[in-house]
């Protein structure tokens, strides 16, 4: 089932827009789009191993980026786009808790948060809506997203070949993994 678009994205992993694709991902994942970009850097990575370091800081910076934009949403546009968010999420009766953690572990918040398929664009909105020091949230972002992208990148650049052949042998079974991880990210959220 999920065979074609393995295949399909292996082959846009050679695609000389490749890298600024995986910009726009994680760009957009990290202040509006529901999908996380390890789905490009996992196959990306086992594309171009030579690439493995360049991919993830691509990932990495874009991500941090879309970050800062997902922090002005949160700090400027609440009352417009932040709360479509908030409601898109469910969040409404949770804001004054978050408030309240972000109060005391903001800075633990962000850098957990950042490495877990939680989506990361309710941290970043959360960070602006709650005015979270700015300097400290792009410091604490760049942390979280280069440790979860660039681990992603040395595991698979290490041992690329032996994990695309049991990954190849067994994608049904990862691709309903992912699938349960991000919706399993939506449902922590939906009950903090």
């Amino acid at each position: 089932m999920f065979r074609p678009m393995y295949d399909w994205v292996l082959r846009m992993a050679h695609h000389r827009h490749a890298l600024r694709s995986l910009a726009l991902v994680s760009f957009a994942e990290s202040s509006f789009f529901p999908i996380p970009p390890d789905v490009m850097v996992v196959p990306m990575v086992l594309a171009r191993r030579e690439q493995a370091y360049l991919i993830a800081a691509v990932c990495t910076i874009s991500s941090v980026v879309g970050g800062i934009f997902g922090y002005a949403i949160g700090y400027y546009l609440m009352e417009s786009v932040g709360q479509w968010l908030v409601q898109l999420y469910h969040m409404e009766s949770r804001i004054e808790t978050l408030r309240h953690g972000y109060d005391q572990y903001g800075a633990a918040i962000i850098l957990a948060k950042g490495l877990t398929p939680i989506p990361f664009k309710l941290v970043t909105i959360a960070s602006g809506l709650f005015h979270f020091n700015f300097a400290l949230f792009v410091l604490l972002a760049t942390i979280t997203r280069a440790a979860r992208f660039f681990l992603i990148a040395a595991l698979l650049k290490r041992f690329g070949e032996p994990v695309q052949a049991f990954i190849e042998k067994r994608l049904n079974l990862f691709a309903w993994g992912f699938l349960i991880l991000l919706v399993g990210g939506f449902a922590a959220v939906a009950m903090l």
